[in-house]
Protein backbone atom coordinates (compact mmCIF):
# COMPACT_ATOMS: atom_id res chain seq x y z
CA UNK A 1 0.00 0.00 0.00
CA UNK A 2 1.41 3.28 -0.97
CA UNK A 3 2.43 5.43 1.89
CA UNK A 4 -0.06 8.69 3.63
CA UNK A 5 2.74 10.40 4.83
CA UNK A 6 6.65 10.42 4.15
CA UNK A 7 9.66 11.87 6.47
CA UNK A 8 12.51 12.62 4.22
CA UNK A 9 15.97 13.10 5.49
CA UNK A 10 17.57 13.94 2.35
CA UNK A 11 16.89 17.78 1.07
CA UNK A 12 17.16 16.76 -2.41
CA UNK A 13 14.93 13.82 -2.31
CA UNK A 14 12.18 16.26 0.06
CA UNK A 15 12.36 18.77 -2.84
CA UNK A 16 11.50 16.24 -5.84
CA UNK A 17 8.63 14.99 -3.38
CA UNK A 18 7.44 18.27 -2.79
CA UNK A 19 7.66 18.71 -6.40
CA UNK A 20 5.63 16.01 -7.22
CA UNK A 21 3.03 15.69 -4.09
CA UNK A 22 3.78 17.78 -1.58
CA UNK A 23 0.70 16.57 0.95
CA UNK A 24 2.68 13.61 1.72
CA UNK A 25 5.30 15.05 3.55
CA UNK A 26 5.02 15.29 7.16
CA UNK A 27 8.70 15.75 8.20
CA UNK A 28 11.56 17.13 6.34
CA UNK A 29 15.48 17.95 8.02
CA UNK A 30 16.75 21.31 8.82
CA UNK A 31 18.87 21.44 5.75
CA UNK A 32 15.58 20.95 3.22
CA UNK A 33 16.08 24.75 1.79
CA UNK A 34 13.81 23.76 -1.45
CA UNK A 35 10.94 24.51 -2.32
CA UNK A 36 10.84 27.72 0.21
CA UNK A 37 7.61 27.53 2.91
CA UNK A 38 7.38 24.16 3.75
CA UNK A 39 4.95 23.67 6.11
CA UNK A 40 6.34 19.81 6.86
CA UNK A 41 7.66 19.48 11.16
CA UNK A 42 11.27 19.74 11.33
CA UNK A 43 13.08 17.11 12.46
CA UNK A 44 16.81 18.67 12.68
CA UNK A 45 19.54 17.63 10.52
CA UNK A 46 20.96 14.91 8.36
CA UNK A 47 23.48 13.31 10.52
CA UNK A 48 21.31 13.94 13.72
CA UNK A 49 17.32 12.92 13.33
CA UNK A 50 15.46 13.51 16.16
CA UNK A 51 14.37 9.76 16.31
CA UNK A 52 11.96 10.37 18.36
CA UNK A 53 10.52 13.15 17.00
CA UNK A 54 10.01 10.90 13.42
CA UNK A 55 8.72 7.86 15.47
CA UNK A 56 5.79 10.31 16.91
CA UNK A 57 5.13 11.72 13.14
CA UNK A 58 4.41 7.53 12.82
CA UNK A 59 4.89 8.07 8.75
CA UNK A 60 4.48 5.24 6.03
CA UNK A 61 7.90 6.25 4.84
CA UNK A 62 11.16 7.36 5.56
CA UNK A 63 13.41 8.70 2.64
CA UNK A 64 17.15 8.60 3.80
CA UNK A 65 20.78 8.22 1.48
CA UNK A 66 23.51 5.70 2.40
CA UNK A 67 25.99 8.71 2.30
CA UNK A 68 23.92 11.52 4.14
CA UNK A 69 22.70 9.38 6.77
CA UNK A 70 24.21 7.62 9.30
CA UNK A 71 23.21 4.00 9.86
CA UNK A 72 22.73 4.01 13.34
CA UNK A 73 20.18 6.52 12.92
CA UNK A 74 18.67 4.31 10.28
CA UNK A 75 19.08 1.28 12.31
CA UNK A 76 17.20 3.28 15.03
CA UNK A 77 14.06 4.28 12.57
CA UNK A 78 13.91 0.67 11.62
CA UNK A 79 13.47 -0.69 15.55
CA UNK A 80 11.03 1.72 16.04
CA UNK A 81 8.84 -0.17 13.57
CA UNK A 82 9.32 2.10 10.50
CA UNK A 83 9.50 1.48 6.73
CA UNK A 84 12.82 3.17 5.62
CA UNK A 85 13.84 3.16 2.05
CA UNK A 86 18.07 3.85 1.44
CA UNK A 87 19.12 5.33 -1.35
CA UNK A 88 22.54 5.37 -3.54
CA UNK A 89 23.38 7.83 -5.49
CA UNK A 90 27.15 8.24 -7.27
CA UNK A 91 26.35 8.46 -10.75
CA UNK A 92 23.96 10.53 -12.64
CA UNK A 93 22.56 7.45 -14.30
CA UNK A 94 21.92 6.23 -10.56
CA UNK A 95 20.20 9.52 -10.11
CA UNK A 96 17.61 8.88 -12.35
CA UNK A 97 17.34 5.46 -11.29
CA UNK A 98 17.01 5.87 -7.35
CA UNK A 99 14.47 8.76 -8.00
CA UNK A 100 12.06 6.85 -10.41
CA UNK A 101 12.36 4.42 -7.50
CA UNK A 102 11.85 6.60 -4.24
CA UNK A 103 8.58 8.27 -6.62
CA UNK A 104 6.95 5.26 -7.99
CA UNK A 105 8.36 1.97 -5.66
CA UNK A 106 8.87 4.14 -2.87
CA UNK A 107 5.77 6.69 -2.74
CA UNK A 108 3.60 5.05 -5.31
CA UNK A 109 3.15 7.98 -7.31
CA UNK A 110 2.74 8.61 -11.30
CA UNK A 111 6.19 8.78 -13.06
CA UNK A 112 6.39 12.85 -12.99
CA UNK A 113 6.99 15.00 -16.22
CA UNK A 114 9.79 17.35 -14.40
CA UNK A 115 11.79 13.94 -14.45
CA UNK A 116 11.14 12.48 -17.80
CA UNK A 117 12.28 16.58 -18.11
CA UNK A 118 15.39 16.30 -15.97
CA UNK A 119 16.26 12.84 -17.82
CA UNK A 120 15.74 15.26 -21.50
CA UNK A 121 17.90 18.17 -20.50
CA UNK A 122 21.19 15.35 -19.55
CA UNK A 123 20.68 13.51 -22.56
CA UNK A 124 21.25 16.88 -24.65
CA UNK A 125 23.51 18.30 -22.87
CA UNK A 126 26.99 18.45 -24.52
CA UNK A 127 30.42 17.83 -23.58
CA UNK A 128 31.51 20.90 -24.15
CA UNK A 129 34.56 21.78 -22.13
CA UNK A 130 37.89 19.51 -22.01
CA UNK A 131 39.26 20.53 -19.12
CA UNK A 132 40.84 19.16 -15.53
CA UNK A 133 39.52 20.27 -12.66
CA UNK A 134 39.76 20.05 -8.85
CA UNK A 135 36.57 20.55 -6.93
CA UNK A 136 36.95 21.58 -3.38
CA UNK A 137 33.90 20.59 -0.93
CA UNK A 138 35.63 22.14 2.46
CA UNK A 139 38.26 24.75 3.73
CA UNK A 140 40.04 24.32 7.22
CA UNK A 141 40.88 21.46 5.90
CA UNK A 142 40.84 21.65 2.55
CA UNK A 143 39.09 18.76 0.83
CA UNK A 144 37.51 17.71 -2.96
CA UNK A 145 35.42 15.41 -4.79
CA UNK A 146 37.34 12.09 -5.34
CA UNK A 147 35.59 8.82 -6.62
CA UNK A 148 32.08 7.82 -7.56
CA UNK A 149 30.62 11.14 -6.34
CA UNK A 150 27.25 12.05 -7.68
CA UNK A 151 28.80 16.09 -9.13
CA UNK A 152 31.85 14.33 -10.26
CA UNK A 153 29.46 12.65 -12.88
CA UNK A 154 27.12 15.75 -13.34
CA UNK A 155 30.83 17.20 -14.72
CA UNK A 156 32.65 14.19 -16.13
CA UNK A 157 28.83 14.74 -18.29
CA UNK A 158 29.95 17.95 -19.49
CA UNK A 159 33.36 17.61 -19.79
CA UNK A 160 35.16 18.38 -16.84
CA UNK A 161 37.49 16.09 -15.54
CA UNK A 162 38.24 15.51 -12.22
CA UNK A 163 41.93 15.32 -11.35
CA UNK A 164 41.00 13.09 -7.86
CA UNK A 165 38.38 11.01 -9.70
CA UNK A 166 40.74 8.05 -9.46
CA UNK A 167 41.99 8.58 -5.73
CA UNK A 168 41.35 6.09 -3.13
CA UNK A 169 38.98 8.28 -0.61
CA UNK A 170 35.85 9.98 -1.95
CA UNK A 171 36.74 12.97 -0.51
CA UNK A 172 40.47 13.19 -0.11
CA UNK A 173 42.29 16.03 2.43
CA UNK A 174 44.68 17.81 -0.61
CA UNK A 175 46.97 20.28 1.27
CA UNK A 176 46.48 24.09 -0.34
CA UNK A 177 49.69 24.24 -1.98
CA UNK A 178 49.17 21.03 -4.04
CA UNK A 179 45.71 22.09 -5.05
CA UNK A 180 46.76 25.86 -6.00
CA UNK A 181 49.78 24.91 -7.72
CA UNK A 182 49.95 26.06 -11.20
CA UNK A 183 49.26 23.89 -13.53
CA UNK A 184 47.92 21.15 -11.20
CA UNK A 185 44.07 21.51 -12.99
CA UNK A 186 42.42 23.94 -15.66
CA UNK A 187 39.83 25.61 -13.42
CA UNK A 188 38.92 25.48 -10.00
CA UNK A 189 34.70 24.47 -9.51
CA UNK A 190 33.81 25.87 -5.77
CA UNK A 191 30.41 25.19 -4.90
CA UNK A 192 28.05 26.91 -2.34
CA UNK A 193 27.22 23.77 -0.13
CA UNK A 194 28.25 21.52 1.59
CA UNK A 195 30.55 24.82 2.11
CA UNK A 196 29.81 28.16 1.39
CA UNK A 197 32.57 29.53 -1.13
CA UNK A 198 31.62 33.09 -2.32
CA UNK A 199 33.58 35.16 -4.81
CA UNK A 200 35.61 36.64 -1.00
CA UNK A 201 35.78 33.21 0.36
CA UNK A 202 37.75 31.02 -2.05
CA UNK A 203 38.84 32.09 -5.17
CA UNK A 204 41.78 33.91 -3.76
CA UNK A 205 43.13 30.44 -2.87
CA UNK A 206 43.38 29.53 -6.08
CA UNK A 207 45.32 32.57 -8.12
CA UNK A 208 46.79 30.57 -10.53
CA UNK A 209 43.93 28.83 -11.53
CA UNK A 210 40.40 30.47 -13.07
CA UNK A 211 37.46 29.83 -10.61
CA UNK A 212 33.82 28.85 -11.47
CA UNK A 213 31.60 29.45 -8.71
CA UNK A 214 28.89 26.80 -9.24
CA UNK A 215 25.21 26.63 -7.09
CA UNK A 216 25.58 23.38 -4.84
CA UNK A 217 22.04 22.69 -5.36
CA UNK A 218 22.85 22.50 -9.50
CA UNK A 219 26.16 20.53 -8.41
CA UNK A 220 24.74 17.90 -6.13
CA UNK A 221 21.10 17.95 -5.46
CA UNK A 222 19.14 15.05 -7.66
CA UNK A 223 15.91 16.01 -7.93
CA UNK A 224 14.03 19.08 -10.02
CA UNK A 225 17.61 21.20 -9.89
CA UNK A 226 18.80 18.61 -12.79
CA UNK A 227 16.33 19.93 -15.13
CA UNK A 228 18.30 23.41 -15.02
CA UNK A 229 21.43 21.84 -13.87
CA UNK A 230 22.88 21.58 -17.39
CA UNK A 231 22.58 24.96 -18.33
CA UNK A 232 23.63 26.72 -14.77
CA UNK A 233 26.43 24.53 -14.06
CA UNK A 234 27.56 25.39 -17.85
CA UNK A 235 27.09 28.87 -17.61
CA UNK A 236 29.63 29.35 -14.44
CA UNK A 237 32.21 27.05 -16.23
CA UNK A 238 32.24 29.39 -19.49
CA UNK A 239 32.07 32.59 -17.44
CA UNK A 240 35.34 31.25 -15.45
CA UNK A 241 37.31 29.95 -18.58
CA UNK A 242 36.40 32.18 -21.50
Amino acid sequence: MPPRTVVSLVPSLTEAVAATAPELLVGVTDWCTHPPGLGAARVRGTKNPDIAAIAALAPGLVLANEEENRPQDLAALRAAGLRVLVTEIRTLAQGFAELHRVLTEGCGLPRPDWLDAAEAAWRQARAEFDVRAVVPVWRRPWMVLGRDTFAGSLLAHLGVRNVYAADAERYPKVPLPRLAAPGHADVVVLPDEPYRFTAEDGPEAFPATPAALVSGRHLTWYGPSLSEAPAVIGAALRAAIR
